[in-house]
Parts: C-alpha cells; sequence; structure tokens
C-alpha cells in the first residue's frame, strides 16, 4: 500500500500545484519556460502515475475488503464512466456544450470516474485510490471555478457538431478501453 500512496502523493501533489501554490508555480515558468515546466510537470506526474498503478497491482494481490459493492453497481460503472469518457476530450474540443455546462469537464470526469469505481470496489486499496481522486477532483473544481469567477472567465456558448466529436471520440475510446484495454492494463475486465 506504500508503494500506492507514494505514487498518489507525488502524481496529486503535482496536480495540485496550482490549487496550493499559484505563484510558485508562475515563478517556476518564468524560470524554466513554457516546454521547461511542461517537460518537469509531465516527468514528476510519469513516475507518480507508475507508482500508483505498480502501487494498486501490488494491493491488490492481497486486498484487505471492507464492504461487497451492491450488485447495481457495476451497472452504474458502465454509464458514469461512459460519460466520463466524454467529459475527457471535451476539455479539449472548443465550443461544445459539456464545456459550457461543466467548464471543468475533464475534471468532472476524474470525479465521475472515481464515484463509478467506488460503487463497484469495495477493497481498501480501492477507497484509497478512487477516494484520493474523488476528493482531488472536488478540490481542483472548486478551485478552479473561483479562478473563474475572479477573472471573470466567459464560456461561448456550444455548437451540437462540437459535441458530437466528444461524444464519438469519447464512447470509442470508452469502448476501446473496457471491452478490451481495462482487462490488459489493469487485469480486470469490466464486462466479463
Amino acid at each position: 500500500m506504500s508503494v500506492l500512496i507514494i505514487g498518489l502523493v507525488i502524481f496529486l501533489g503535482a496536480h495540485s500545484v496550482r490549487i496550493v501554490a499559484e505563484d510558485w508555480r508562475r515563478a517556476q515558468i518564468a524560470r524554466l519556460g513554457e516546454k521547461g515546466w511542461k517537460s518537469a510537470y509531465s516527468v514528476v506526474s510519469l513516475i507518480g502515475l507508475v507508482l500508483l498503478v505498480w502501487g494498486y497491482g501490488l494491493a491488490r494481490r492481497d486486498p484487505t475488503v471492507l464492504w461487497t459493492p451492491p450488485p447495481w453497481a457495476p451497472h452504474l460503472a458502465a454509464p458514469l464512466t461512459a460519460l466520463a469518457f466524454i467529459l475527457f476530450p471535451a476539455a479539449y474540443v472548443p465550443e461544445n456544450h459539456f464545456k459550457s455546462l461543466f467548464k471543468h469537464p475533464m475534471v468532472t470526469a476524474v470525479m465521475l470516474w472515481a464515484i463509478a469505481h467506488l460503487a463497484a470496489n469495495g477493497t481498501l486499496n480501492a477507497l484509497v485510490l478512487f477516494g484520493a481522486f474523488l476528493v482531488w477532483s472536488i478540490v481542483d473544481l472548486m478551485a478552479a471555478r473561483r479562478r473563474d469567477a475572479i477573472a471573470n472567465v466567459v464560456y461561448p456558448p456550444g455548437r451540437f457538431s462540437k459535441d458530437l466529436i466528444c461524444v464519438v471520440a469519447g464512447l470509442v475510446a470508452w469502448v476501446v478501453f473496457a471491452l478490451w484495454l481495462h482487462g490488459v492494463l489493469i487485469g480486470v475486465r469490466p464486462f466479463g
């Protein structure tokens, strides 16, 4: 469990710099340049991601069961993760309704992903991993909305053609991940 926790601290810590140390972040960008900052940020994030995936895999070998997920949990997890996969590209596709509605669709996607996985898993390692991501996403969303309010950010209205791009890209990625990659990378096949 310690490798998982170290990975979470590194990964979520890197992704929390803007929440807790915006002035320091700006100073580092000024010192390193945009590319230098993004490179360092990416390396630290990748190290954290590798550690948390490895740590989660280690913790799954001898799980501590906290509760038995209800039989409806996988039926809830499937549409929540599908929506999360749609919201993820919505963060990058301009002028879509998801972005104008949710403002920060990627963080909302992480929140939905975490809720889906908390519902479908009842182990301590799942609670640590998905619970940490859920708490982080809530805090990050509040911080992002506060930054938007201070900067008077207005999101443009969406266009259905842009929504279609998000939906198709998200659902194709979700199907590939749910039916194939999740089993290969995570070792669990959500649909048997």
